[in-house]
């Protein structure tokens, strides 16, 4: 009795955090629902045609189901031994062989005559408006704007929210700020940006290990694969922040690793590219300027956060066997061209992925801040943009 008493009162508590973890939950616009147990709400004709024949399939193999179970049932109770009944004797029955060749032929041309249709619709990205291509990063995503308006403005979009939100273990009070924000695993600093109504080519590779890109109120699902140029599109019907996340195994971060767009009505879609384009050119810096160690390490300790605490961690340790720490690393302590070799180029077969798509600016500040943050000495500790600009040729 008292095991069972401590049965139920195990599965009670058990069923009431669950219940108040559930109902803490929120719909996310753009994203899953709370008991959302169908396909995400469709904005494309993709995703439309993908809920049709989802539940054109559904209802084709329940009535399969229905009519072959049917049958067996009926047959187990009216041609049961307690009725006296005999198995009957046959052997080659040619309408039988007939039946289920052709049954099952119709079935699968009713099936596949849709889906054919839908599956070269999928891969028709021809005549597109605005042409981006997305590369995979561990563990982030880079767009740039290829053909159409916008045309030359690129970006990095990484997972916005502070690793002190996510971690209960590490840090105190995450749960409470977790609450707070309903969007923490799925919202990026700088989201893929559309226009409404224009067909969207997006171009799909890796820098480093296979990713996939996804977005399931699109209708898009394409791996990205390192070495290999996928592509997919759609057609966004309605103004709003839709969200996705890579849907491969890619790493320790894979879970952390969103993809967010952010569909604008043309007009704003302008406004945000002359904005865009307005930073870009903000930003642009003299290749030839020299800078002071402490003006470069306070710009890397930035692009530092920004791009490599999530492997290297912030006390500069890395994570043993997985990635190599940088405090006392004889890269970093070590020729400076060795070191820029690696930032630029990466290093094949290892986690490491390139990091060309940054400034000669940042490479030069993120090179100069590891060379001196926690104890690091190095001998030649300032790294100039030109010296980046150099090794690229």
């Amino acid at each position: 009795m008292r095991l069972e008493r401590a049965a139920g009162i195990l599965a009670s508590g058990c069923l009431g955090a669950w219940s108040s973890v559930a109902f803490a939950i929120e719909d996310l616009p753009g994203g899953p629902k709370r008991w959302g147990l169908n396909l995400q709400d469709p904005v494309t004709e993709i995703a439309a045609d993908l809920h049709w024949i989802h539940w054109y399939v559904m209802w084709v193999c329940v009535a399969i189901f229905v009519l072959v179970f049917g049958v067996m049932i009926w047959s187990i109770i009216h041609h049961r031994k307690s009725k006296g009944h005999r198995a009957a004797d046959f052997h080659e029955s040619t309408a039988i062989e007939i039946a289920w060749t052709i049954v099952p032929f119709l079935i699968v041309v009713a099936l596949s005559i849709p889906a054919t249709r839908m599956v070269v619709e999928q891969k028709d990205t021809a005549n597109a408006d605005l042409t981006v291509k997305a590369t995979g990063y561990q563990w982030r995503w880079g767009y740039d704007y290829l053909n159409g308006e916008g045309e030359g403005i690129s970006f990095l979009s990484t997972l916005k929210t502070p690793r002190d939100q996510i971690d209960d273990r590490l840090f105190p009070g995450a749960k409470e700020r977790r609450e707070a924000n309903n969007a923490y695993l799925l919202e990026v600093d700088n989201p893929l940006v559309v226009p409404v109504n224009k067909k969207v080519r997006v171009v799909i590779t890796a820098n480093d290990v296979i990713h996939a890109w996804m977005v399931p109120s699109f209708g898009v699902k394409q791996d990205a694969i390192p070495g290999f140029v996928r592509d997919s599109w759609f057609r966004a019907q309605k103004v709003g922040v839709y969200r996705g996340q890579c849907a491969e195994l890619c790493g320790k971060d894979h879970a952390f690793m969103p993809i967010v767009v952010d569909v604008r009505s043309q007009e704003d879609y302008a406004k945000w590219v002359q904005e865009k384009k307005a930073a870009i050119s903000a930003k642009a810096e003299d290749p030839d300027k020299v800078w002071n160690v402490a003006d470069l390490q306070a710009r890397g300790q930035e692009v530092f956060a920004a791009n490599c605490v999530a492997c290297h961690q912030a006390d500069g340790k890395g994570v043993p066997g997985t990635f190599p720490a940088l405090a006392g690393s004889k890269v970093v302590l070590g020729d400076p061209h060795g070191q820029i070799d690696v930032v630029l180029h990466g290093r094949p077969g290892t986690a490491m992925a390139s990091f060309k798509q940054l400034s000669d600016t940042d490479l030069a500040a993120v090179i100069t801040y590891t060379r001196h943050a926690w104890g690091n000495q190095a001998k030649d500790g300032l790294v100039q943009p030109a010296e980046i600009a150099s090794a690229r040729k």
